[in-house]
């Protein structure tokens, strides 16, 4: 008897790689991954949307002189 339990499944990695294969995961495990690529998306658009505020802020400043 081995002390690794080779039976049970394996964890699977909870990154997600662009374009790689989908039809092994349950649907728990693609929801999940949405959740994750969904608040990702938010956190980018909230960067986004800083340093646009920047930009115009920077643009502003030289367009008044």
């Amino acid at each position: 008897m081995s002390i690794f339990n080779e039976d049970l499944p394996q964890k699977q990695n909870s990154t997600h790689i662009i374009g790689a294969d989908l039809t092994l995961l349950s649907v728990d495990e693609l929801t999940a991954r949405i959740n994750i690529l969904s608040a990702e998306i938010e956190r980018l658009e909230g960067e986004k949307e800083k340093k646009s505020a920047g930009r115009k802020a920077a643009e502003n400043l030289f367009r008044t002189r």
